[in-house]
């Protein structure tokens, strides 16, 4: 399964969290400077987090607009492995 989270610089345990439950392919977007959406998500992505504590609203709108267009699931969730694995818990994402 293939993620992408957006936002906050540093991801601590999460990639490590999220590899455990299944989620073996995961990309990460600070979401600063030059670092940007550029209008694209891989192909290959399953979902997106999106951690709302560390984006500012442009981005959080064009990753929302972005993900509703391609019909790819986004969860927002604050940057927490609680809060991302009580997130996917209550979405209908069904990781195998």
């Amino acid at each position: 399964m293939s993620v992408i989270i957006v936002g906050g610089d540093h991801l601590g345990s999460i990639p490590r969290e999220l590899d455990k439950i299944g989620i073996t392919e995961i990309q990460h977007l600070t979401g600063r400077g030059g670092q940007k959406m550029r209008g694209k998500i891989p192909e290959n992505v399953d979902f997106i987090i999106l951690l709302y504590d560390f984006v500012n609203h442009n981005l959080a709108y064009k990753v929302k607009r972005l993900a509703v267009n391609r019909k790819i699931p986004i969860i927002y969730a604050k940057r927490s492995w609680s809060s991302i694995y009580q997130k996917i818990k209550d979405s209908r994402i069904t990781i195998p």
